[in-house]
């Protein structure tokens, strides 16, 4: 429905209503939010419009648990289209909620849609953000957890209370100056952020920022610090000065529990980190630093509060590693393995299989590089760089089965294509099969690669060239299963998918300016039983544009939400 109001005075976010109704399996939780932008209140003391909630970034917590439905009825403020995705929710059986350009027709500038979508069979750490038109870059984002149920505990002591800690670089000025820069070589490929937030905080006694974010804590407490790199350009490497760090969760599966005194959080990874408050009381500095960054002095900064402190943080910061070492970063990411022994919502339930006894059904070979498309600075996935039409994927693939909007498999899956160009890449996803993704980056920059729908098995990181005879050093006992994985600067990162989501899938770079830019594609899982437990028909309120702008939906049986 249009509705009107006056728009001089609503930030970016504003949680109108937070509703919570009781089902059998998990609560339908029922949110309004507003969404503008604003140049009020921001980060640093820059003339610039920002995405923000109540004058503050980030945005509300999404605070559900397994099997929970979750209404979001945005009010789009702005004087742009708008979607949001959420990063990391697998959107089970349900690809019409994903938010994202190939699924979902935008929301119209004051225009009202509501998302729908259930945290199904998942736990963990995740985060929403904006997915068109740059604005991710103008921040709109933010947290959601998804707890385990009240009969399923978790494989750790609780703790004594849990933390949202969103992390990443910010760039001064519009983002719309940002998005204009990547039209030229001369900075296309290489603009470097000003800074770093914490929780869309500036640094700590910075002359820049307008606050800083602090974290109370009491001595000898445990506490449990859910992380997040929002960002859209750099890995950071996480920690808190004289204090270790357990490793419990990533995006959704409890790990072996290692610890650690740095963490590397890529471009749209999520992590849990256990945190004992074993120090005297006093104030330590948290830091989440750039990795593979020449420059000085750009880095997040925010404070761990002892209760009882009467003493500031200060002297250096604590030192992290060498931010261009690279193999500390790859044996790290090689350690972080998968708890089989504790019982939670998994992707691939205890015993039900093993990827050390698959059978391959298809392997995609996904080669990322710069290059000039009529004209202009690409990135391009096998020589091809994405298109996005105007009509989303999806919506033709129910209606005309894709015709006029794009043909399916012209992506060349496991070579380069002799020319660069454009295209509006599909391939299909075989259902219910295992599907090798091999990620090769051949850029001098580090990457991260997501894939919506699923939770891959990371098997394998590798300097060079992929090859075969890498297939021999993949980890198949253990491999943690996450949705975003780094692919590290001229090399590659292998990973597993069990095809058992049907849908329109967007595969993406992480990286903002490489998804900007064309690093992206669509895996197309379809399954020709029109039984809706398997893939939900199109919601009521389904939005329609491009070639449909005009289109009707044709009553459907069995439109509400399957549990």
């Amino acid at each position: 429905m249009a509705f009107s109001s006056n728009l001089n005075w609503i930030p970016l976010w504003s949680a109108l209503l937070t509703v919570f109704v009781t089902r059998v399996n998990g609560i339908d939780i029922y949110l309004d939010w507003n969404v503008s932008l604003n140049d009020g209140l921001i980060p640093l003391l820059e003339d610039q419009q920002a995405c923000l909630y109540h004058k503050y970034i980030p945005g509300p917590l999404i605070n559900a648990t397994t099997d929970d439905v979750v209404h979001v009825n945005v009010f789009n403020y702005m004087d742009k289209p708008l979607l949001f995705t959420w990063n990391g929710i697998q959107q089970r059986r349900n690809s019409w909620q994903d938010g994202v350009s190939g699924t979902n027709c935008p929301i119209k500038p004051i225009k009202n849609w509501t998302y729908v979508f259930q945290m199904k069979d998942q736990i963990g750490t995740f985060f929403y953000f904006p997915s068109i038109n740059f604005l991710k870059a103008s921040g709109g984002y933010g947290p959601i957890r998804v707890n385990n149920r009240d009969n399923v505990p978790v494989p750790f002591p609780q703790p004594e209370a849990e933390f949202d800690l969103l992390i990443g670089d910010w760039y001064s000025g519009d983002y719309k100056h940002f998005r204009k820069m990547l039209e030229t070589e001369e900075s296309a490929y290489d603009v470097t952020p000003d800074t770093i937030l914490m929780n869309g905080m500036g640094p700590f006694i910075d002359s820049d920022s307008l606050w800083y974010e602090t974290f109370t804590v009491e001595k000898g407490k445990t506490y449990r610090f859910r992380i997040s790199n929002i960002g859209g350009t750099l890995s950071l490497n996480f920690r808190i000065q004289s204090h270790t760090m357990l490793l419990v969760e990533t995006e959704g599966s409890y790990t072996n529990q290692i610890t650690l005194n740095s963490l590397d959080v890529h471009v749209g990874q999520s992590y849990s980190v256990l945190v004992t408050a074993d120090q005297n009381d006093a104030d330590f500095y948290i830091i989440a630093s750039p990795k593979l960054l020449y420059a000085t002095g750009i880095a997040g900064v925010g404070i761990l509060h002892y209760s009882n402190s009467t003493t500031l943080a200060g002297g250096a910061h604590p030192s992290g590693p060498d931010a261009f070492d690279l193999g500390f970063s790859m044996n790290q990411a090689k350690s972080i393995r998968w708890n089989l022994t504790t019982g939670a919502a998994r992707p691939n339930p205890q015993g039900s299989f093993s990827v050390s006894n698959i059978a391959l059904s298809q392997t995609f070979i996904l080669q990322s590089s710069r290059a000039e498309v009529n004209g202009q600075p690409r990135l391009v996935v096998n020589n091809v760089s994405y298109f996005t039409p105007d009509t989303p994927l999806k919506l033709a693939d129910h209606l005309t089965n894709g015709t006029g909007v794009y043909e399916l498999e012209e992506f060349p899956v496991q070579s380069v294509n002799f020319d660069t160009l454009y295209g509006t890449s599909v391939v299909s996803g075989n259902y219910r099969g295992w599907i090798e993704l091999v990620f090769q980056n051949n850029m001098d920059d580090m990457d991260s690669w997501h894939l919506d729908g699923y939770s891959f098995f990371v098997v394998g990181f590798g300097n060079g060239h992929w090859t075969p005879d890498a297939r021999n050093t993949y980890n198949t006992i253990d491999p943690v299963a996450r949705s975003t994985t780094q692919v590290y600067p001229h090399g590659w990162t292998a990973v597993y998918a069990f095809l058992d989501n049907p849908g329109m899938w967007n595969l993406r770079s992480q990286t903002l300016k490489n998804w900007y830019l064309g690093l992206q594609l669509y895996i197309r899982v379809y399954d020709p039983d029109p039984n809706p437990a398997k893939e939900r028909p199109p919601p009521e309120n389904l939005l329609f544009c491009g070639l449909f702008e005009y289109q009707s939906l044709a009553p459907a049986r069995h439109r509400h939400l399957n549990h």
